[in-house]
């Protein structure tokens, strides 16, 4: 999903800020009918037909470290990560082939795993009955490549979004969980027409330009959104943002005009297994890389990342706490034949 408006375009010159003028949230003009679940879902069927060649997102970059190991399950599959002293993350099996143990308890010693049960030590070219895992970073998150749980024909990377300059961008990794599948999680970005009903303590203004046709082309295949980001309760950043989706389990939302151009926010939706009650949980994983040309940002806004990143991350995870909900809320009806599109 990236057609021709997922180009960069001139950076606007008016001013970042306005006066919203948007009406009450019961005033709005309602967006049911242009919201149509065909278009939807051949959207959500281009976007799982496209290749992964296997690859999950494991966590933000900064998750990994060479201190001590980061354990997570995809897939039903436990997975432990760290990194080696030259700095490269490698990941493999949670399991220790000895007697079972998690080896997200095991120690990082000189760049190799200690499990904490019995000391098997295991390293990135593998050990007794234990292989590594095909493993990249991106430099803002991790993945991992499961040939047996996505059964597609493998690639040697991962389908990374083009993004803007890292040492030039603020970044940050947003990760919430919820009761559903990852159909759900990208569904939910799908439907750019629910933001400002949705999320109005976010989002105002909210006009969908362009939204693909059921059969449209690869060059047509893509969301086009004009919204003002709600910066305080009547002044907002009016935007214009394109979502795509690179691959199945991943949609991006990049920022054409407006305050911000160039930054892009990755959602990831990463399946865990399955709970207690045997229910799907999946992860969102969020990239934030908030980027702009003007001076300002580089003079004041990178310089401040760290107190900001905290702030970006909060924002993020709010949203997702309504979204999340969304997306159980379509799995219920899934699950019990009952959803209406």
């Amino acid at each position: 999903m990236g057609g021709r408006s997922d180009r960069a375009r001139p950076r606007s010159r008016v001013l970042p800020l306005r006066r919203l003028s948007a009406p009450a949230w019961a005033e709005q003009r309602g967006t049911w009918r242009q919201a149509r679940p065909e278009i939807i879902n051949a959207a959500l069927d281009r976007c799982r037909a496209r290749p992964s060649g296997n690859w999950y997102v494991l966590a933000a970059s900064t998750r990994i470290t060479g201190n001590e190991p980061f354990a997570r399950t995809v897939g039903g599959t436990e997975i432990v990560a760290w990194r080696t002293p030259d700095g490269r993350a490698h990941a493999g099996p949670g399991i220790c082939p000895h007697l079972g143990a998690p080896l997200g308890t095991a120690v990082v010693d000189r760049g190799q795993l200690v499990c904490a049960w019995h000391g098997l030590r295991l390293t990135e070219r593998g050990g007794p009955g234990w292989s590594p895992l095909p493993t990249h970073d991106d430099g803002v998150l991790t993945w991992v490549r499961l040939d047996g749980i996505g059964g597609e024909r493998p690639l040697s990377s991962p389908v990374v979004p083009r993004r803007p300059v890292l040492r030039e961008s603020l970044v940050e990794v947003a990760t919430t969980s919820g009761v559903c599948e990852p159909e759900d999680i990208v569904a939910n970005r799908l439907d750019p027409w629910h933001g400002a009903w949705f999320h109005p303590h976010s989002f105002a203004e909210l006009g969908v330009r362009h939204a693909p046709e059921v059969g449209c082309s690869e060059e047509e295949d893509f969301f086009e959104v004009s919204v003002t980001f709600r910066v305080a309760s009547r002044l907002g950043a009016p935007v214009t943002a394109v979502f795509t989706c690179p691959e199945p389990r991943t949609v991006v939302m990049r920022i054409l005009d407006g305050e911000g151009a160039g930054s892009v926010v990755e959602t990831h939706a990463v399946p865990l297994g399955r709970d207690a009650h045997g229910r799907p949980r999946t992860a969102v994983v969020e990239a934030v890389l908030a980027h702009s040309e003007r001076p300002g940002f580089r003079r004041a806004v990178l310089p401040a990342a760290r107190l900001l990143r905290p702030l970006v991350r909060r924002a993020a995870l709010r949203l997702w706490s309504d979204d999340m909900a969304y997306a159980e809320r379509r799995y219920q009806l899934r699950s019990a034949g009952l959803f209406p599109g």
